[in-house]
C-alpha cells in the first residue's frame, strides 16, 4: 500500500495505484491516445481555447476532494462548472473527450459526420428508442452544442414565468453564454425564400432577427461563426478560474456514494468513476456544505440517479442495486419533439444552410428548414442522412441496421441532381406525448431502454398534421418559386420524402397517403427529448433531488417541456443561472455562519 496523503481541496490525494495486468493492455493504449489528445488540447491551436486543466482521468488519483462535483460537462455542465469556479473548488467529469481539434465537430460543412461515428470514441452515442426512432446521446465536452444544428433562440417571457425562474438573473445569464458562443448568421437566397414563404403563410409579423421567442417568423441565432466554426459550451469554460477547476476527460461516473447511517436521511459525499483504463476513482466532497451536481443529460442523470439506489424501488431491486431512496418519478416524463420533413428538389443549386429561421406559429408548431446542394458534400443529407438515422423512407420500428446501410449504399449511385435542394420541417412545441425509461443493465455506458410515445396524444398529432399544412402554403408560396418544380404536387413531395434517400428523382409511386399517417410514418427525432428528473416531481424548484440532500440535477432532464424553439440556449442559460443562485446561497449561508460566531 502506497502512504495515506490527503490534501484539501485541491491538491488531492492518493491511497494507492494498481498494477494493471495484461487484460488491461487494449485499455492503456486507448488512454494513452486519448491522453496525447488531452496534450493537444492543452497547448491548443490559437484560435480556440487553451485550458490548462483539462486532464485525462487516468491522471487522476485514487481519491480526491472538492468543494462541488459535476457530472457531466455538457451543455448544462459547462457554464455551472465555469460559475461555481469562481469561488469554490470544482471537478468537471466528462464520459467523453474534447471537442477542441476535432473537425467534425467544429465545422459546419461536417455536421453530421460526428453524429454517423459510430467508433467507440466517437462523440456521440447512437440509441433507438422503443418507439423505433434513432436517436444520438453526446459523449463529448461541450455535450449536444458539439452535434447539433446550432440554432440558438430563447426560451419565451411565459416559459420563463411558469417555471418560476427570476427573470432579470435569467436574462443577464442569456447574455452571458451570448457573449462567447452566439452570432448573427447569414442569410442567403433559400433561408430568405423560406422566411418570406413562412410570412405569406400567415406566420406572422416578422420580427427580423432576434434570440428571443416572439410568435411570428424570425431570423434566430447560431453557434456558428461567419467562417462556418462552431462555437460550444466547452467555450464557457474561458469563464472559469483555472485554478479552482479540473476537468477530467474521459471519467464514466457510475455511483454517487450516499452517507446513510447517523443521517436524518441520506447525503451525498461523493462520486465512484473509471477512467478510460478501467481503473477505479473516488471523488469525494470537502467540508462546508458542497454538493454533487448531475448535468449528464435527459437520459444520463435519471440513469446515474437510478444506478445509485435513487429511482423505482422494484426496477432498482431487479438489477441488486441497493434502494437508497424509493422514488418512482426518475426516469418518467420522458418526451422527445417529433420532427416531420419534406424534401424540396430545387432546379437550382442552394446554398448549404443549416436552421436560420424559424416559424413560430400560433398553434405550436415550428417550421425550419435546411439546404445544399450535395448537402455539405458528403453524398448524404446533413441532418437528415440515414448515416445519422434520420431515415423517414420506413416507419420507425422498420428502420434497421440493414435498412439504414441499404440507404446509404443507394445514395452512392444517384446524381447529384437528386441531392440539390432542401428540407423544410415542422416540429410541435411541448409535446404533450411523453413516456418513460427503465435500466436495461448496470453498466454506465449501456444506453437505458427509453420509450418518447411520439403522437401518443392527440393534440401532438394534431398540430403535426398542421405544420406540415404550413409547409405546404411556403412551398407554394411567391418567394419560393425559383427553388421548385411546377409540375411537383404536393402529394408527390410527400411520396419522395417517403422513399427518400433511395429515389428522390421523378420515379415514385404516386399512392396517397393522409397527413396523420405521413406524421406517424415520417417521424425523426431533431434531438431535443428531456424529462426523467423534472421539477416538481424528482428534483424541487432549487433543483435539488427530492428525499436526500447533497445532489442536484441541472439540465433538461428537469425541463416539462421544450423551453422555446430549440432548447441549448436555455441548457446553457440554466447552468449559469443555478451557478449563480448556489452560489449566492452558499455564500449567504456562510456569512451567517460568521455573523453567528460574532455574536455569540
Amino acid at each position: 500500500m502506497g502512504s495515506r496523503c490527503c490534501v484539501y481541496p485541491h491538491t488531492v490525494c492518493t491511497l494507492t495505484r494498481h498494477r494493471i495486468d495484461g487484460k488491461y493492455r487494449q485499455m492503456i493504449l486507448r488512454a494513452a491516445f486519448v491522453a496525447m489528445t488531452a496534450l493537444f488540447v492543452e497547448a491548443g491551436p490559437p484560435d480556440q481555447p487553451t485550458y490548462t486543466f483539462l486532464r485525462n482521468a487516468t491522471e487522476a488519483p485514487a481519491v480526491s476532494y472538492y468543494d462541488y462535483i459535476v457530472v457531466g460537462g455538457g451543455t448544462a455542465g459547462c457554464p455551472l462548472a465555469a460559475t461555481l469556479s469562481r469561488n469554490y473548488s470544482v471537478l468537471v467529469l466528462e464520459r467523453g473527450g474534447s471537442p477542441y481539434g476535432n473537425p467534425n465537430i467544429t465545422n459546419m460543412a461536417a455536421f453530421g459526420e460526428a453524429l454517423s461515428d459510430m467508433s467507440p470514441s466517437s462523440p456521440s452515442q447512437r440509441f433507438i428508442s422503443e418507439d423505433g426512432v434513432i436517436n444520438a446521446r453526446a459523449r463529448v465536452l461541450g455535450g449536444g452544442t458539439c452535434l447539433n444544428a446550432g440554432f440558438y433562440t430563447r426560451a419565451s417571457q411565459d416559459y420563463v414565468r411558469d417555471v418560476g425562474w427570476d427573470g432579470k438573473l435569467v436574462n443577464e445569464s442569456y447574455q452571458w453564454v451570448e457573449r462567447k458562443v452566439a452570432f448573427e448568421p447569414t442569410v442567403r437566397e433559400w433561408q430568405a425564400a423560406v422566411r418570406d414563404g413562412l410570412v405569406e403563410a400567415g406566420v406572422h409579423p416578422y420580427n427580423g432577427f432576434t434570440y428571443d421567442h416572439v410568435g411570428g417568423t424570425k431570423v434566430g441565432g447560431t453557434i456558428f461563426d461567419e467562417s462556418g466554426s462552431r462555437h460550444t459550451a466547452a467555450d464557457l469554460l474561458q469563464y472559469a478560474d483555472p485554478t479552482r477547476i479540473t476537468v477530467l476527460l474521459y471519467a464514466m461516473v457510475h455511483e454517487i456514494l450516499f452517507r446513510i447511517s447517523g443521517e436524518p436521511r441520506p447525503v451525498a459525499h461523493g462520486v465512484m468513476f473509471k477512467d478510460s483504463a478501467g481503473v477505479e476513482h473516488r471523488a469525494l466532497l470537502g467540508p462546508g456544505g458542497g454538493e454533487v451536481i448531475v448535468s449528464a443529460g435527459a437520459i444520463g442523470s435519471p440513469q446515474l440517479l437510478m444506478l445509485s439506489g435513487v429511482g423505482p424501488s422494484e426496477q432498482l431491486r431487479a438489477l441488486n442495486i441497493s434502494v437508497v431512496v424509493d422514488q418512482p418519478l426518475v426516469g418518467q416524463g420522458m418526451s422527445d419533439n417529433p420532427m416531420n420533413a419534406i424534401f424540396v428538389p430545387s432546379p437550382s443549386p442552394v446554398e448549404v444552410s443549416l436552421i436560420q429561421v424559424v416559424g413560430i406559429t400560433q398553434f405550436g408548431t415550428y417550421i425550419e428548414a435546411a439546404s445544399g446542394e450535395n448537402f455539405a458534400g458528403h453524398g448524404d443529407y446533413g441532418m437528415f442522412s440515414p448515416k445519422i438515422g434520420q431515415l423517414s423512407t420506413l416507419p420507425p420500428k422498420q428502420r434497421t441496421p440493414e435498412a439504414i446501410a441499404k440507404a446509404v449504399e443507394d445514395m452512392k449511385v444517384l446524381d447529384p441532381a437528386a441531392f440539390r435542394g432542401g428540407f423544410i420541417l415542422e416540429k410541435i412545441m411541448g409535446p404533450v406525448s411523453s413516456g418513460y425509461m427503465v435500466l436495461r443493465s448496470r453498466d454506465p455506458d449501456e444506453n437505458p431502454s427509453v420509450t418518447f410515445n411520439y403522437f401518443g396524444d392527440p393534440v401532438d398529432l394534431r398540430r403535426c398534421v398542421e405544420g406540415i399544412s404550413i409547409i405546404e402554403r411556403v412551398i407554394e408560396s411567391r418567394p419560393f418559386t425559383n427553388f421548385t418544380y411546377d409540375h411537383f404536387s404536393m402529394q408527390q413531395l410527400l411520396n419522395m420524402t417517403l422513399n427518400a434517400p433511395i429515389n428522390l428523382l421523378p420515379k415514385h409511386r404516386n399512392s396517397s397517403v393522409s397527413l396523420e399517417q405521413y406524421c406517424r410514418d415520417s417521424v425523426m427525432t431533431i434531438w431535443h427529448y428531456h424529462g426523467g428528473c423534472q421539477v416538481g416531481r424528482v428534483v424541487d424548484a432549487d433543483y435539488r433531488v427530492v428525499g436526500v440532500d447533497g445532489v442536484r440535477v441541472v439540465d433538461g432532464s428537469t425541463f416539462n417541456s421544450s423551453p422555446g424553439t430549440n432548447p441549448q440556449a436555455t441548457v446553457m442559460m440554466l447552468g449559469r443561472y443555478m451557478g449563480v443562485r448556489i452560489l449566492n446561497q452558499r455564500l449567504a449561508m456562510e456569512a451567517d455562519g460568521e455573523l453567528s460566531k460574532i455574536s455569540s
